[in-house]
This record gives C-alpha cells, sequence and structure tokens, in this order.
C-alpha cells in the first residue's frame, strides 16, 4: 500500500502540475454527468413516479450506480486503457518487473478529473436523502455505504475482464461498453422498471442488481432486512473475471515494439 501511495502522489501531482486543465478537466465531467441528472429530473417532473418510484427514490439509486462507476473509472483506468498496452509492447516491460501485474496496471493511470463525476453524484446522493422518505437507520446507512463499495468493485471487475480480452483481440471490444456506460446510464432507474429479464441478468449473470436494486428495496422499506447484506455478493464477480486475466496472460504472446 505504501508504494501505491506514491504512485497516487505522483499522478496527483502530474495532474496538479496545470492546474486550470485540471479544473476545467474536472468542470467538464460534472458538466457531462449533470445532463444526466437532467434527464431523471426533467422525466420525474413531468411524469412525478416511474414504476411506483419517486424523484428522490431514483436519485438515489442513480446516485449510488453513478458513484460507483467514477471510483472504479478513476482508480482503475489503466485497465480500460489496456489495450494500449498490448500493442505497444509496454507489457513485456510489466512482466519482468518484481510487481504484481495488476498492482502495476492499477498505478499506471489514475484519473482524478473523474472527480468531477463523483461531484455530482454526492450532491445527487445529498438530494435523492433529502427527497425521499427513507427512515435511517444504522443498519441503512452500512447497506448505503456497501451499495457503493460493492458496485465500484462490480464495475472494477468489468475493467479488468475488458483488459483480459484485449490479450485475445489487441483491440478493445466496443461490446463491453454495454455493461461499463450502458450500465451507469440504464441504472439510472431501479432495474425492476426494464421488466423481469432484465432483472434475472443482472441478478445471475452481471450483478448489478446485488448492489443495486435489491438493497434499494430495503431502503424503502419494500424488502427483508436480508436485502441489505446483499451487496457483499457482488464482488464475487471478481472470481470469474480475474480467472479471464489469469487465462489471457498465460496466452500472451508479445506484438513486438
Amino acid at each position: 500500500m505504501k508504494l501505491y501511495f506514491k504512485f497516487f502522489a505522483m499522478h496527483l501531482k502530474s495532474h496538479m502540475a496545470y492546474k486550470k486543465s485540471f479544473f476545467f478537466a474536472v468542470i467538464g465531467q460534472f458538466l457531462t454527468s449533470f445532463s444526466a441528472f437532467m434527464v431523471v429530473f426533467f422525466l420525474l417532473d413531468r411524469f412525478e413516479t416511474v414504476k411506483g418510484y419517486t424523484l428522490g427514490e431514483v436519485l438515489l439509486c442513480a446516485s449510488v450506480m453513478w458513484m460507483s462507476f467514477s471510483l472504479a473509472e478513476g482508480f482503475f483506468r489503466g485497465f480500460d486503457q489496456f489495450p494500449n498496452v498490448i500493442r505497444s509492447a509496454e507489457f513485456d516491460r510489466l512482466l519482468v518487473r518484481p510487481r504484481g501485474l495488476i498492482f502495476q496496471v492499477l498505478c499506471h493511470q489514475i484519473e482524478f478529473a473523474r472527480l468531477g463525476k463523483l461531484i455530482q453524484s454526492l450532491v445527487m446522493l445529498v438530494i435523492g436523502i433529502q427527497l425521499s422518505a427513507v427512515a435511517w437507520t444504522p443498519l441503512r446507512c452500512l447497506c448505503l455505504g456497501l451499495m457503493i463499495a460493492c458496485g465500484a468493485l462490480v464495475f472494477c471487475a468489468l475493467f479488468l475482464l475488458f483488459a483480459a480480452l484485449s490479450f485475445f483481440t489487441l483491440e478493445g471490444l466496443e461490446f463491453m461498453n454495454c455493461f461499463t456506460d450502458g450500465a451507469r446510464e440504464h441504472g439510472a432507474y431501479p432495474l425492476d422498471v426494464y421488466g423481469q429479464g432484465m432483472l434475472k441478468i443482472t441478478t445471475y449473470v452481471i450483478p448489478y442488481a446485488l448492489f443495486q436494486y435489491y438493497p434499494l428495496q430495503y431502503l424503502l422499506g419494500r424488502g427483508p432486512t436480508g436485502y441489505a447484506f446483499l451487496p457483499l455478493l457482488a464482488p464475487l464477480f471478481l472470481v470469474p473475471c480475474y480467472a479471464a486475466w489469469r487465462l489471457g496472460v498465460s496466452r500472451y504472446k508479445s506484438a513486438g515494439s
């Protein structure tokens, strides 16, 4: 961890070398996510509810999904850019260094500009908490924290899977954006809005529902207490994604330089 924090400080220092550029990048990220917030706001302002969910409840749901994605995108950005590492044969250098491969890719790039999206998510979370009729208890506060943290781990797993597929394709597969950027967008609403088919896929295949839909039902008083701990199952998705990564590393052949 000490070495990771050294890399963290190094990346932060490089970003702050051009403070105005960094500042405008953060504002740009904030405004990009702000437009998505306005879509949700105007939709609920017109129709008042979506399948029984009020504006405050939808904002609570959306803020969890977007905050989880922002955290994963900021700290796991190196895996999102991994195809470039393969094509340039930089991965060869990673293989001969006395550190774990995942650790090295993790430290390769940290996107502090994603702070703009994170701030927007925090604003939405505060508004959602104020507008929703949730009776907050210590367990519900813990549940909310687990939703955000475990959601970030699920998105990290998806970025790891994206990097693993790069060993076989050399190029990033655009369809993976359906599970990352696409999930961030359609995850702005509780997943049962899209029907039972989508809810089953996001429960048993890619477990968005475990940190979004089911614990949200508990927060809103519509589900049992056990739903509060379902987010703890979502990070198990890391296991098959890590297995795919190990398979990709074992099949790696240098692309040359």
